[in-house]
Order: C-alpha cells, then structure tokens, then sequence
C-alpha cells in the first residue's frame, strides 16, 4: 500500500517502487542473500538507484549523461549510500561495454526502451546482464495513455495520429520516439528469454486528474495513490496507462 505521507510526485512513481521493493524483499527472503547485486540502466540521477541502495543493496547505474551521473554521485553522498553505488557512462546498446554480462540479481529497465533505436536489442543485452532466475523490472510508454491524453486536451487529430502510427506518436513536435501496448511490451520480454511474473499500469489516472484537484482536496493524494495501487494489477486499465511496467524472471539455464 502506498505511503499516503509520500509528496504529489510519488504519484508517478508509487506503483513501480512498491512492486519493485517487495520484489526484492522477496528474492532475499528466498535465495538467502542478504545483499543482492542491482544494475539500474538509463538509472540517471539515481531515482531508483538510491532507494534501492539503502535496502543495503549494491547499485550500479549504467546512464549515457554525465549530467546525470554526476547528480547521482552527489544524491549518493547525501543518502549515505555512495559505498553502495557505482556510476559508469554507458548505454543498453552497448551495455557490455561497461559491465559484465550475466552479474546482477535485478535489473532495471525503466525509461529507456522508448529511446534506443534497436529496442528489441537493448532489451536483449539488459537480460542479458542478469544471472539466471534474475528480475527484470521494465517500464516503457504506454500507446493508451498517449492517445486518452491527447483526446482530453482536445487533440483529437494527434490522438488519432499516436493511435495509428507505428511507433505511437501523436506528431512531429512529440517528445518520445516510441510507445508500447502491452502485447508488445510482453512479447518482446518473452522473446528475450523472460518469464512475464505481472503486468502494471502506472499513472493510469495521476496524469489525467487536475492539478488544484488533488493539491487542494484534504487526502486527495493519499487516496489517489491508493486508487493507483488498486487498479494497477487490473488488465482492463492497463489500455488507458500512461507507462507500463513488466515485472519478469530470466529462465533458468538448463
């Protein structure tokens, strides 16, 4: 259940964080380690890297930006975890350039398989990177979500534009180059060698309520990140998500 004391940007968030700590709550409970080697690709700042980090796990964070990696050294320093974190320039392409194949208990994979030109090969070497039996967690852009945003602002040409192309963009000006349904989403798992545990909506509704709805109601956000929760797990909303989250296994070597 989500923390209702979270601030309004967990709305984006709360349901992907969740699923991932009991995940790796559980792998600890089952293997018996009590620290678990995670690779964050595309991890930037360490949004997820540091959080992870202090459930005493060891993080690396594979991001092209230095930017990015530079904030997330000093994010590190300020959590107490920069003993736990490791940043390395890279990205999913050339991911093995920078880490060893087949090291990681977890893998994540958020954000990222929008940008790569080759997202059927990027998702290839980042279950690659992980030992057998290990989690993939993966959030990409969802179609649905794009093309319900885009109709609610009155765009309808866009919402049928994104409905109709091939890579889900609603025009020229979009600023993601590729979004997913989840039967894409899922078969490229699939093909990739994973077992699809469970299938998320994320921000199915966070991005569609008003702004000064949930800033001024007294509880709103709370019970907005309970209604996300809620509904998150169920297929039938997963069409209207704005991201998608795939939570899987690697299949264990024969």
């Amino acid at each position: 259940m989500p923390d209702p004391m979270r601030p309004r940007a967990s709305l984006r968030t709360a349901v992907v964080w969740d699923v991932l700590q009991n995940t790796l709550d559980h792998r600890v409970k089952t293997t018996g380690q009590a620290q678990l080697d995670v690779l964050d690709t595309g991890g930037g700042s360490g949004h997820f890297a540091v959080p992870v980090a202090r459930l005493g796990h060891r993080v690396t964070v594979v991001d092209p930006s230095p930017n990015a990696l530079f904030a997330l050294e000093r994010r590190a320093v300020e959590a107490d975890v920069a003993d736990r974190i490791q940043g390395v320039q890279g990205d999913a392409l050339g991911l093995f350039d920078v880490v060893e194949p087949g090291g990681y208990d977890a893998v994540l994979c958020h954000g990222v398989l929008e940008y790569v030109d080759d997202p059927a090969e990027g998702l290839r070497n980042v279950i690659g990177a992980l030992r057998p039996s290990g989690v993939l967690s993966l959030l990409a852009a969802g179609l649905g979500g794009a093309v319900l945003s885009r109709a609610l602002a009155g765009h309808f040409a866009e919402a049928r534009q994104a409905l109709a192309d091939p890579e889900g963009r609603w025009g020229e000006g979009d600023p993601v180059p590729r979004r997913f349904t989840v039967e894409q989403l899922t078969a490229l798992v699939q093909r990739a060698g994973v077992r699809v545990s469970a299938v998320h909506g994320v921000r199915i509704f966070a991005d569609l309520v008003p702004g000064a709805l949930v800033d001024t109601e007294p509880g709103a956000v709370a019970d907005l990140l309970r209604l996300e929760a809620a509904a998150a797990e169920v297929p039938a909303f997963h069409s209207i998500a704005t991201q998608l989250h795939v939570l899987g296994e690697k299949e264990a070597e024969a």
